[in-house]
């Protein structure tokens, strides 16, 4: 299994519920976790905080979510099945947001500053996470992939919310030509 990128149109499914428990679920997990770290030795600037099964062309809903967002060398995810946000709170707040399945390009998403999901671990325990910062943002980022969105719909009309990043040196640049964006056919499905 490999990161599926846009416009597959994979990504833009809503994706079903599991169950834990199933040996599939498992197999996924397993997948998401290998191609998380394949793709970080592949792209030395930048660290997978997140996965959600629809970027490996698997339209459950699972994700999983880094331990440890501040070290790069600590591999745990912990995956969370059927996720979803019960309460967006707080201030809306722009920051950066990339994506394995949309390569190159970041954006200035506008978000809620904090989350409350609930959802369910591999073994079935039901968990209940209050959220706020960049885990509040990561958690809305993947949930949002379950059903069929990616954070280029939330900024799609703002031209200086844009952003590249420079693999010489991992620095964020501004596009500085929106029809770049805009004309980009592997950014946007067909209509």
């Amino acid at each position: 299994m490999e990161v599926i990128t846009t416009p597959d149109p994979r990504l833009r499914k809503r994706s079903t519920k599991v169950r834990p428990g199933d040996p599939e679920v498992a197999k996924i997990i397993e997948e998401m976790r290998k191609n998380t770290l394949e793709w970080e030795k592949e792209h030395q600037h930048e660290l997978t905080a997140a996965m959600a099964a629809p970027q490996l062309g698997v339209n459950m809903r699972v994700i999983i979510v880094r331990d440890d967002f501040d070290d790069k060398d600590n591999h745990h995810f912990t995956a969370l099945l059927n996720p979803e946000v019960i309460k967006a709170e707080g201030k809306i707040v722009s920051d950066q947001e990339g994506c394995l399945s949309v390569p190159k390009y970041y954006g200035a998403v506008p978000r809620p500053e904090k989350v409350k999901i609930k959802a369910l671990l591999e073994d079935g325990r039901e968990v209940r996470i209050k959220a706020d910062g960049f885990l509040a943002r990561t958690l809305q980022h993947e949930i949002d992939h379950l059903n069929g969105i990616l954070f280029i719909d939330h900024i799609k009309d703002d031209k200086d919310a844009w952003f590249y990043i420079d693999e010489k040196d991992g620095e964020l640049r501004p596009v500085e030509d929106f029809a770049e964006i805009e004309n980009n056919k592997d950014l946007w499905p067909d209509d």
